[in-house]
C-alpha cells in the first residue's frame, strides 16, 4: 500500500493531501530513510513522522484498504 494512503487509513495523518505534503517536505521516514508518498509500506516497516517539534514513531502491524475509526489504531503500534 502507498505510504500516503496508509497514513490516512491508519489515521496517523487525518487527510491524504496533508500526508502527501509531509512526504514532499521530507518529514516522513520509512525504516530510517526519507520516503516519498508513493513508497510502498508493508507490515513490519517503521514509520517516523516529524510534526513540528514532536516526532512520532510507529511500526506497521497490518495493512487495510479501509477501516473504521475504532479499528484504525490496530494497524500500527507506537514505538
Amino acid at each position: 500500500m502507498r505510504l500516503d494512503k496508509f497514513l490516512k487509513v491508519s489515521r496517523l495523518i487525518k487527510r491524504r493531501t496533508v500526508a502527501n505534503e509531509a512526504c514532499d517536505a521530507g518529514r516522513v521516514l520509512v525504516n530510517g530513510s526519507v520516503a516519498k508518498a508513493s513508497t510502498k509500506v508493508k507490515a513490519g516497516d517503521v514509520i517516523e513522522i516529524a510534526f513540528g517539534t514532536k516526532n512520532v514513531k510507529a511500526e506497521v502491524l497490518a495493512i487495510a484498504d479501509t477501516t473504521k475509526k475504532e479499528e484504525a489504531k490496530d494497524l500500527f503500534k507506537y514505538l
